[in-house]
């Protein structure tokens, strides 16, 4: 929340020539990339619904939220003070706002209530919580992926979805009987394995009552540790198995074998709760058949790797957004910085990059919406090229801002610590590439639904027609995967701006099919195009700045 009234005459000078900052702003009617995609992946409909949340976040208020919940982190109490086992997480009271405005919206129940263009305005929605804070979407997000998980076991689909489904946040630490809503956390990966979750050493033995067992081993990973129940994966006498495993007993009692034991100090995400976690004799139902767990919980990784690619795409519309700001206010060597041939060349090399990584977010999730089997391929492609050029663009940015982007009292740093996590999330590089080149081999109706996409977008660019042709036929060697999702993901993305008619799809085809340089606005023929890229942009932001 920006200062009342500060003095600007101080005894030595006068201080000038500042950007102010950006707050009670529709942050929906200000992100002309994020209304198009809406727009173009039938979402139009929720437009009512995306402008009041985008006003709530963009209000100084819930601005503010964001800032405290990260600054200050959330605190492990294994113990409460007569010495009793606790296990829990205190956080700060702007976390629980953030939560509270974001799954009240409807940012985890939405798509499942049978809401046309659902999963298309989950995003959106996901996007403009970000806006304030990503931290507390991580928990958002995985309580609506959690969805499909819950589903292959019916029984417990009927005790745990109409909670889920209620779009209410309860922060209690109680039953889930006695709560309006609940949310869903995940752990998974262990100290020896990481994303190679056949490594997993946890062992689950039947206990008790039919489809209930009892685990034994640990998470090196438990994300946002206070949720009502965890998405976990253990190895039964059949394999590896996928468990539902709640903070509280059916009996209203604390599920003692489940212990936290650290809080993770991470890098960026710092209002968010990570967690190292044991489990002793810790109770959890089985979903699905045993020894099916990688398949179950890969349903689920599926709309996490989505939220992936949008969340990272929205950080880069955030730091892209900052950067316009300031250079529309900012004045250097007699003019604008947004008049300055260089600045206008990076913004808009910034600005093609967001577009295009909103644009294939947003039609990843239509795929999803639409139960499309293009959505198999989609997903892991944006995941792949989005979260990978989102520190990129982050860093850039902030170099927009000169040293005021690298203060820690404003947004930039925290943007910049964020943006490599999505990259990390739900399947590193390395995973993504080979989960690509395990789709295209072994699964015909996905290859297929990708294809047919990718030819549908041909004879609309001869760029686009080139990269295209130059696709490898066959599935290259291990060594050059990355290459191949990469190429793949670029035609994807071009695609996707050449069927919805986007302005930009030429200058896309032209500035990233071709060989493109290492740094952003280093493109020969980029500051004289830059107009059509800023416009809308310079438009939506100059509607923010108050008359006079």
């Amino acid at each position: 929340m920006a200062p009342l009234r500060p003095l600007t005459q101080l005894a030595t000078h006068r201080v000038f020539n500042q950007t102010p900052p950006l707050e009670e702003a529709d942050l929906f009617a200000a992100d002309p990339a994020l209304r198009f995609a809406v727009e173009k992946a039938g979402g139009a409909a929720h437009a009512p619904r995306l402008h009041a949340l985008g006003a709530r976040a963009g209000s100084a208020e819930v601005q503010e939220w964001g800032r405290a919940a990260s600054r200050f982190p959330p605190e492990l109490e294994a113990f409460d003070a007569l010495g009793q086992r606790l296990d829990e997480v205190r956080f700060h009271p702007a976390y629980h706002a953030l939560m509270r405005l974001g799954l009240e919206a409807g940012v985890a129940a939405l798509p499942w209530q049978g809401t046309p263009a659902g999963h298309v305005a989950h995003a959106a929605l996901l996007s403009l919580i970000g806006e304030a804070d990503p931290g507390p979407t991580c928990p958002m997000s995985m309580t609506y992926a959690a969805v499909p998980a819950l589903r292959a076991e019916p029984e417990v689909a009927a005790e745990w979805l109409p909670r889920l489904l209620a779009a209410r946040y309860d922060p209690r630490s109680s039953p889930a009987a006695e709560k309006e809503g609940v949310t869903i956390g995940m752990a998974m990966t262990e100290k020896q394995g990481g994303s190679d979750v056949r490594a997993i050493t946890t062992t689950a033995r039947p206990a008790g009552e039919p489809g209930w067992y009892a685990l034994e081993g640990h998470k090196w990973f438990c994300s946002a540790p206070m949720s009502d129940a965890f998405l976990t994966l253990a190895q039964t006498a059949e394999g590896l198995s996928c468990f539902l495993l709640p903070r509280w007993l059916p009996d209203g009692t604390r599920n003692a074998g489940f212990s936290l034991v650290r809080l993770k100090d991470k890098l960026g995400d710092r209002a968010n709760a990570s967690a190292e976690v044991e489990y002793r004799g810790a109770l959890a139902r089985l979903l699905g058949p045993p020894g099916r767990g990688l398949s179950v919980i890969l349903a689920m990784v599926q709309h996490t790797r989505l939220d992936c690619a949008v969340s990272s795409a929205q950080q880069m519309r955030s730091a892209v957004r900052l950067a316009l700001w300031h250079a529309l206010h900012r004045r250097a060597f007699g003019r604008p910085l947004i008049e300055q041939p260089l600045m206008r060349a990076v913004l808009a090399d910034l600005v093609l990059e967001a577009e295009a990584a909103t644009a294939l977010a947003f039609r990843t999730a239509a795929a999803f919406d639409a139960a499309e089997p293009l959505a198999r391929l989609l997903t892991p492609l944006a995941k792949y090229l989005i979260c990978k050029r989102a520190p990129h663009v982050a860093a850039e940015a902030m170099e927009c801002l000169g040293g005021n982007g690298y203060i820690e009292t404003g947004p930039m740093p925290r943007l910049f610590r964020q943006s490599p996590l999505n990259a990390i999330w739900e399947g590193a590089g390395n995973v993504i590439a080979l989960d690509v080149r395990r789709a295209l081999i072994r699964e015909a109706e996905g290859r297929e639904a990708l294809f047919a996409f990718l030819e549908a977008a041909r004879g609309r660019d001869p760029l686009y027609d080139a990269h295209l042709a130059a696709l490898p036929a066959e599935p290259p060697e291990e060594g050059a995967l990355r290459f191949q999702a990469e190429t793949l993901a670029l035609a994807a993305a071009a695609a996707t701006l050449l069927l919805w008619e986007h302005p930009a799809a030429g200058l896309f085809c032209r500035f990233r099919l071709a060989a493109r340089r290492a740094s952003f606005g280093a493109e020969p023929g980029l500051a004289g195009e830059a107009e059509t890229l800023l416009a809308p942009h310079r438009a939506a932001l100059a509607a923010l700045i108050p008359p006079g």
